[in-house]
């Protein structure tokens, strides 16, 4: 932690943390009224629904994202308390309970009225940032229309390069390349994946002219998999081959969506005769639903078909880095809003991302309401 934030844990301005997820179902009889809260408005075809409601049935139609969640705002209460940081934390959902305008109302009952929010995506995009604010703003109206006083709510920077939530995915993979057999340990491939999405809004997360092809999206991404990949080096002397990978397509087949497939891509180093390969889940907070099915279900049947010993590394889910990582973003963002000078910390070559996203950043498709931050009247 920067020396000016380690001197001070005063949250001030802010007077609440809120947790905003993507939620999930709790039980067999949620999944359908869950996955028509997500796909309500998206023209997801019906048999991708089917699709993946069945994948909740496999376990039981149970997400396990909001225990996970569960988890993670016991670590950051735990975190906060045991550095002084008197900072209460809520948690609501964009799609399924605890709703997202039902915990704003609580927050606003309870008295909050500056909201720092820590979304449960790290990598810039429409549907890892704006979207999310896109909700927010929509909740701030509905509490608008109740009569209630709003807050302000400010959305914490992208933290895909912060040493907290890359340490320990680096860890994972070190854990897992060690429990490959001895004979192929050191030829293991790393596949670093992440949720594929359409080219289109792949190239507008940045813009393209900026970051390049696949935009901020992309290039943040493959930051993020360098920095593992240099440390894993450093620290086996081993110099293992990676590549960027995408899985949980659900668009129409028609649009381009980000490639290669993460079985299609294990099915080509298998071909070529990688001996085995450690699949690092890069672009997801926790072991949720997509990680258990596409990868632990879905990509390990594929590597079993095709004899490739395969690996799945952990995603930071609750470690304890990463919950002071949370700590240390909520006190950088205070520092900056009461006008102190603060050294953003970030690893890797992009530096620190911004706190308020340009205006027309991360554009939806279609027209949408105003997203909560520079360009919103909820600012």
């Amino acid at each position: 932690m920067p020396d000016a934030l380690a001197a001070s844990l005063d949250a001030r301005p802010y007077d609440a943390l809120l947790l905003l997820s993507f939620g999930g179902p709790e039980g067999p009889d949620d999944v359908v009224p869950f996955l028509e809260n997500v796909t309500r408005g998206r023209g997801i075809p019906k048999e991708r629904l089917k699709e993946v409601g069945q994948h909740y049935f496999l376990f039981g139609g149970v997400s396990p994202i909001n225990d996970q969640n569960r988890a993670l705002l016991d670590a950051l209460r735990k975190d906060f308390a045991e550095h002084g940081l008197d900072l209460p934390v809520y948690w609501g959902n964009r799609n399924w309970a605890p709703y997202l305008t039902d915990t704003l109302r609580e927050m606003v009952t309870d008295g909050h009225r500056r909201i720092l929010t820590l979304a449960t995506s790290a990598y810039a995009s429409y549907s890892g940032c704006r979207q999310y604010r896109e909700n927010l703003a929509e909740s701030l109206a509905a509490l608008e229309a109740e009569g209630l006083e709003l807050p302000k709510i400010d959305k914490l920077r992208h933290y895909f390069n912060h040493p907290g939530f890359v340490r320990p995915m680096v860890d994972g993979v070190l854990k897992s390349l060690a429990d490959l057999p001895d004979e192929v340990r050191d030829g293991a491939h790393i596949a670093f994946s992440t949720h594929s999405i359409p080219t289109a809004a792949a190239d507008t997360s940045g813009p393209v002219e900026e970051h390049g092809e696949g935009g901020a999206y992309v290039e943040q991404h493959l930051d993020v998999a360098r920095l593992i990949a240099d440390a894993v080096r450093e620290e086996t002397g081993v110099d293992h081959p990676w590549q960027l990978v995408y899985q949980s397509r659900s668009g129409a087949p028609h649009i381009p969506w980000l490639e290669p497939d993460i079985c299609d891509h294990l099915e080509e180093r298998h071909g070529a005769g990688v001996p085995a390969v450690v699949m690092a889940p890069i672009g997801f907070v926790s072991d949720h639903m997509e990680v258990l099915y596409d990868l632990d279900t879905e990509a390990t049947a594929k590597a079993g078909e095709l004899g490739l010993p395969v690996r799945r590394s952990a995603t930071v889910g609750a470690d304890p880095r990463f919950a002071a990582a949370v700590r240390e973003l909520i006190l950088e963002r205070a520092a900056a809003e009461s006008g102190k000078n603060v050294t953003p910390c970030a690893l890797g070559a992009l530096g620190a991302s911004h706190d308020l996203c340009p205006v027309g950043c991360c554009p939806a498709r279609a027209p949408k309401p105003a997203a909560a931050g520079a360009d919103s009247p909820y600012a």
